[in-house]
């Protein structure tokens, strides 16, 4: 991203580049609302040197929305979707907090005391996959907007919002590249009963199979429960029991196939073939499949945009009917 100037502030808002710069440098010549124009016009577009004082201006109305995470993760996906939604929410004089919770239920826990008093003004549910803690946080009365979620909970008992990344048609359409390039045998890894966006993964690769008439062998597949902290480890000893190996393996994220290219890569004898993945999400933190696998493209940052005006728009007509949207990645190959 280049380097935002004053003059590209002066620009946008039809003024001078001497006029910022007075607002900037406190100086006679610029009135208390020009002023605070350019300041917010400086914070919008993410000027990196902005003075004390536009800093310290203080926002009207100013509400609060927790972004309620599992897992703090800092991979570029979650980052990236993470700051455009906090940019796009600071446009409407909205800051967003982190709320923790772990992945895992327990007996001994509850939600955080923020989340039960009034000092929030909405909820952004993402990476949490626990149904038990995902319940809890579907009876919270704020507004809420979700980022997938977990199969056994049904649409209508989140109470809020639901965005997908979709994955049926493009999964079936990851699948189908595959079949024309000549493959008969492939595989399909991922937990499907994790997350929503999972399962419907999986259901667009087993309809493609079927549309060509392709057997779906179960030896080949890991579709069961996977343990949070230990995918590496299971995903290695599924491979190693492996007694015949498919020609190509669908994964349901690039989290999953930089696992399996790994063992490929330690154990190279252990394969009778070349074995082709597929993955999805486009994660460039995985260094041994970005660009060397045909993925799913999803725009992080409009995405992070598309939840935070979800949450205006469910927080400014909390009568609406809930909503369900498909966002739809694109298709990258190597």
């Amino acid at each position: 991203m280049e380097k935002i100037t004053m003059k590209d502030i002066a620009d946008s808002l039809n003024i001078s580049r001497v006029t910022v710069s007075k607002a900037f440098n406190n100086q006679a010549g610029v009135s208390d609302s020009l002023r605070e124009l350019i300041f917010n016009k400086a914070k919008e577009l993410g000027y990196s040197k902005l003075p004390y004082q536009a800093i310290e201006t203080p926002v009207h109305n100013e509400k609060i929305v927790s972004l309620i995470v599992s897992r703090p993760d800092s991979a570029s996906f979650w980052t990236s979707l993470i700051h455009r939604m906090a940019q796009e929410l600071s446009k409407h004089n909205i800051n967003l907090m982190y709320t923790y919770v772990p992945s895992i239920h327990t007996k001994d826990f509850s939600l955080p005391s923020i989340l039960l008093s009034d000092g929030v003004d909405g909820v952004v549910v993402i990476n949490v996959y626990d149904p038990e803690i995902l319940g809890m946080i579907s009876r919270l009365p704020h507004p809420k907007v979700y980022l997938d979620t977990v199969p056994s909970i049904s649409d209508r008992q989140l109470n809020g919002d639901l965005l997908l990344i979709e994955g049926y048609c493009t999964e079936f359409e990851i699948t189908e590249s595959l079949i024309r390039d000549g493959h008969k045998k492939i595989g399909f890894l991922g937990d499907i009963g994790y997350a929503r966006t999972n399962l419907e993964r999986y259901k667009g690769f087993l309809s493609c199979m079927e549309k060509y008439g392709l057997a779906v062998v179960s030896r080949h597949c890991l579709t069961e429960k996977i343990g949070i902290f230990s995918y590496g480890q299971e995903i290695n000893a599924f491979l190693d029991s492996l007694e015949d190996w498919p020609t190509a393996f669908v994964c349901a994220s690039d989290f999953v196939a930089h696992f399996v290219k790994q063992y490929m890569d330690e154990n190279p004898k252990k394969l009778p073939h070349p074995v082709k993945l597929t993955g999805f999400d486009n994660a460039e933190e995985y260094a041994n499949v970005a660009g060397h696998i045909t993925t799913a493209n999803v725009p992080t940052g409009l995405l992070g945009k598309r939840l935070a005006l979800q949450l205006v728009f469910r927080t400014n007509h909390p009568e609406a009917p809930y909503e369900l949207t498909f966002v739809s990645p694109s298709i990258l190959k190597p």
